[in-house]
């Protein structure tokens, strides 16, 4: 009999990491079993990112190690983004490669696997299919990915927006929501595991249920989620979309606890003239009012965004006021990116004129801004208490890099900290994994707290 072990990476973002555990749970269900081994396995599937360049050179970089050390009757699956999209080149530059699965079919895992071992392919097989099935052919596959006792649920793929210099649209189509009971139903069974937060995913989550007809889609799923997965201590919202933070979705994380008080809202400039270059959202006042109030409601309202140095066009002056809009909004967390050039999306015809090295000066000026604020804003937490959720543990090291005997830290996280993304809370002491537990914060770095575990005070009668 023909081993059945399969071996599995995953690339990019927390969404695609979603679609390889739905595949593997698919595989599993088929009988392959996972392995940690790509030696041991008779299938090697690289589920791929291709949003920018440096992804893409990644990916090519992995698939391309798979393939020079493929063993004679193993087999190589690309899969994902860059399948989806530059598939032609994936073969020329990637000898080696058996079959191709793209982004919108990663339910049919199973059927190219078995294709695959039925005999020899002179080429690869193709299984890149133009229509998008989001939500309507998942096969039963839960659509989350278990990280501990925390989860990123996908609710929705694809986007509609036209933003200039994304690829999202051509990769994975347009947004296409996933059925509501759908979702709850899979919360419902990640609290039944014991989950303890999950982090709602999409490329755009507040256009959640547009296609579906449905008005404050997100406030409604959330409003059901609280209602239906009462154990489950945190609900995070991740990728909001600037414009569509309404009122009711305020509302709703104001009101329930479980909801907690974290937006990331990707807003990537904050001059009016690059804004509408990019094709994305141009008023910079509506940003000012709405976060005003969102603060003025939730006032621990931590928010973290996304900035685009160096896209076609920026001047100076433009990026200034970006650095000055940093500085006067003071967001908890911002993560920045150089711009890179994508063919095919309408920013093409604008080029690449911003030099490498400016975009990295101002990649570099951006940072050290917010490195800053970061910093004094985790300060304003010293002396205050918080719930942080146990990740794992850690030594306590020297100097020297050694680890010291006996001696041990925990690392969790706040409301404040998205997985993988944001800061740590560093306890001292040996606490269990999965534990949630309150920390009174003693000391702060620009990413990371620390602090002692408070134990209750004891009222003598």
């Amino acid at each position: 009999m023909k081993s059945k072990k399969f071996y599995l990476v995953s690339l990019g973002c927390a969404k695609n990491t979603v679609d390889s555990e739905s595949m593997a749970q698919l595989l599993v269900r088929e009988g392959y079993q996972a392995t940690a081994e790509p030696e041991k396995a008779a299938v090697l599937i690289v589920n791929t990112c291709g949003f920018i360049g440096p992804a893409k050179e990644e990916s090519f970089q992995v698939l391309g190690e798979m393939a020079a050390h493929k063993r004679k009757g193993q087999l190589l699956v690309a899969a994902g983004c860059l399948t989806q999209r530059y598939g032609a080149e994936v073969c020329r530059r990637v000898p080696g490669i058996d079959g191709l699965l793209g982004t919108r079919r990663w339910m049919d895992i199973v059927d190219v696997v078995q294709s695959l071992r039925k005999g020899a392919h002179p080429e690869p097989l193709y299984h890149l299919p133009e229509a998008a099935t989001v939500g309507s052919d998942e096969q039963g596959a839960l659509r989350a990915a278990v990280q501990g006792t925390s989860a990123y649920l996908k609710i929705a793929d694809g986007c509609r927006r036209p933003c200039a210099f994304c690829a999202i649209p051509l990769i994975k189509g347009t947004a296409a929501s996933r059925p509501l009971p759908a979702i709850v139903a899979e919360a419902q069974a990640l609290q039944g595991m014991g989950i303890r937060e999950i982090v709602l995913i999409a490329q755009d989550t507040t256009d959640y249920g547009h296609d579906l007809g449905m008005k404050d889609g997100l406030a409604q799923l959330l409003e059901e989620l609280v209602r239906k997965v009462p154990h489950v201590d945190w609900l995070r919202v991740m990728y909001a979309y600037p414009g569509y933070v309404t009122d009711r979705l305020v509302e709703v994380m104001t009101a329930n606890k479980q909801v907690l008080p974290y937006l990331d809202m990707p807003l990537q400039h904050a001059h009016p003239d690059v804004l509408r270059r990019m094709r994305r959202p141009a008023n910079v006042e509506w940003v000012y009012r709405t976060l005003e109030k969102m603060r003025l409601a939730m006032p621990d309202l931590a928010l973290r965004t996304t900035f685009i140095v160096g896209y076609p066009g920026e001047s100076d002056a433009e990026f200034q006021s970006l650095l000055d809009f940093v500085g006067e909004v003071q967001f908890d967390r911002v993560g920045a990116f150089q711009f890179s050039f994508e063919p095919g999306t309408s920013s093409e015809a604008l080029g690449d004129p911003v030099p490498s090295e400016v975009k990295q000066e101002r990649w570099e000026r951006l940072m050290a801004l917010q490195h800053g604020i970061s910093l004094s804003r985790n300060q304003t937490l010293v002396g205050k208490t918080l719930d942080v959720l146990v990740e794992g543990q850690g030594d306590v090291v020297d100097e020297h890099g050694r680890a010291q005997v006996g001696e041990k830290i925990t690392l969790g996280r706040s409301y404040r900290d998205a997985p993988e993304i944001d800061g740590l809370v560093i306890i001292e002491g040996d606490i269990p994994a999965g534990e949630m537990v309150p920390v009174r914060i003693t000391g702060a770095l620009p990413y990371d707290l620390s602090g002692t575990v408070e134990t209750p005070r004891l009222v003598v009668l």
